[in-house]
């Protein structure tokens, strides 16, 4: 459960890295904070929610199961667990 919420993290994390990438680049101050004005960081903030909603609807519309298969819940067979199956 923690890599789908470190994942989530690191992407909501993205636009301020790159942000910080370019004051690197231009020789601005990465820590001053007139390079963090809050009307840009609004905007990052709002990228990066934009990026996490992006990322949960992929994560729903292409992982699990193919639409209508069956699944087999784990059982006891013969005093033996067997583990459940997508068919």
């Amino acid at each position: 459960m923690i890599r789908p919420i470190l994942t989530e993290i690191g992407i909501f994390l993205i636009p301020f890295a790159v942000y910080a990438l370019f004051l690197v680049a231009t020789r601005s101050g990465v820590f001053a904070s007139s390079s963090w004005p809050v009307h840009l960081v609004a905007k990052l903030v709002l990228g990066s929610l934009l990026l996490v909603v992006i990322s949960f609807v992929l994560l729903a519309q292409f992982s699990g199961a193919p639409p209508n298969s069956t699944y087999i819940p784990a059982h006891i067979e013969n005093g033996k667990l067997v583990p459940g199956v997508e068919k």
